[in-house]
């Protein structure tokens, strides 16, 4: 949380406060992930689990997942409002100059705000003079599933699910959870407690390495976002509480 002190004609002074809601979003997708892990691990020595453990690991995973989300939509939103607002907290010079110029350029910008998120990463990076994210970048395209993957939940429509076996196999338009399963099997470990006759997305993908396969990825993103840019992550001093197990 960055404070800007206020200062007043009368013996009193306020303090301003800039809270930094995409730390407590990362935080606590490691916190989610972290407590994932421990079910699987508890079910892999123990045996079956209760319907209730079952519950709250499905609970902290769903949420891991979309607190990942939330960090990367909260780090281009609040980067956007420090350059806008002129709030700056670099004593750099130079990146002043830089989060200047990006401010100036936004302030004439029209619908800023309604822009998809990963395009707010880009025009951010063009604005600075920046090579941003090829389509083909690995980095980008996880972080663009994964994006894709909050939307589906947070937007859902039912639709049919087939298992597919050889019979099946290519038959009919491609559903949403056949479309991640195409790109997401081989991306991580699948979910020990789902059982073996269900389809991959949602059961068998949503574990403990999607959660943690989001969290490394929007880290890895972020990371080559700021370096680009030439300036410091927002997240440095609590790194070391991002583990994922």
């Amino acid at each position: 949380m960055d404070k800007i002190p206020l200062e007043t004609s009368g013996e009193e002074s306020a303090i301003r406060f800039r809270d930094c809601f995409s730390v407590r979003y990362i935080q606590s997708a490691a916190i989610l992930c972290r407590l994932g892990y421990g079910i699987e691990k508890t079910s892999a020595a123990s045996g079956p689990l209760s319907q209730d453990v079952l519950l709250q690991h499905e609970a902290v995973i769903l949420s891991s997942v979309l607190s990942s989300v939330s960090f990367l939509e909260s780090t281009v939103n609040e980067f956007y409002a420090d350059a806008a607002d002129d709030a700056y907290f670099f004593a750099d010079e130079k990146n002043e100059t830089l989060l200047k110029t990006i401010g100036e350029k936004w302030r004439n910008e029209k619908n800023f705000d309604r822009a998809p998120m990963i395009s707010k990463y880009q025009k951010i990076l063009a604005i600075a003079g920046k090579p941003s994210f090829d389509e083909n970048d690995q980095a980008f395209a996880n972080v663009r599933t994964l994006i894709d993957i909050r939307n589906h939940l947070m937007h859902y429509k039912r639709e049919w699910v087939v298992i597919h076996d050889d019979r099946t196999a290519g038959r009919g338009e491609e559903t949403t959870a056949e479309r991640f399963e195409k790109v997401l099997r081989k991306k991580f470990a699948t979910n020990p407690l789902a059982a073996k006759n269900l389809p991959f997305f949602p059961n068998k993908c949503l574990g403990h390495g999607c959660a943690e396969w989001a969290i490394v990825n929007s880290i890895i993103f972020t990371d080559e976002f700021f370096r680009r840019l030439e300036l410091p992550v927002p997240y440095e001093g609590i790194r070391d509480e991002l583990v994922t197990r």
